[in-house]
Parts: C-alpha cells; sequence; structure tokens
C-alpha cells in the first residue's frame, strides 16, 4: 500500500503541475497530460479504497 501512496503522491504533483500550466499560461499540451493523468489519478484512487477498506477489515 506504501508503493500504491506514492504513486498516487507523484501522480498527483505531475497533475498539479500540468493543470497549472494549461490554466495560467494557456499550454495545451499541459492541459492533455493532466487530463491523462486524471485519468489514471482516479484508478489509482479506487484501488487505494480497495486496499484500505482490506486493511481495516483484516
Amino acid at each position: 500500500m506504501e508503493e500504491l501512496l506514492k504513486q498516487i503522491n507523484e501522480l498527483g504533483a505531475a497533475f498539479a503541475k500540468d493543470a497549472d500550466a494549461q490554466v495560467k499560461k494557456g499550454n495545451k499540451a499541459a492541459g492533455l497530460r493532466a487530463r491523462k493523468a486524471a485519468l489514471e489519478l482516479s484508478k489509482l484512487l479506487k484501488e487505494f479504497r480497495a486496499a484500505s477498506n482490506a486493511a481495516a477489515k483484516a
């Protein structure tokens, strides 16, 4: 679960950087990267939720 949390943090930072570049600078490529990161982040957060529930039940 630690590795999953590390991936979430790294992807979250990349998302924030790219989303900021799109909003402040109008960088369209950064927007594409931010949207891709958002999809991946969503998948990782679902995995984290499942792992967290399993750990709580154990």
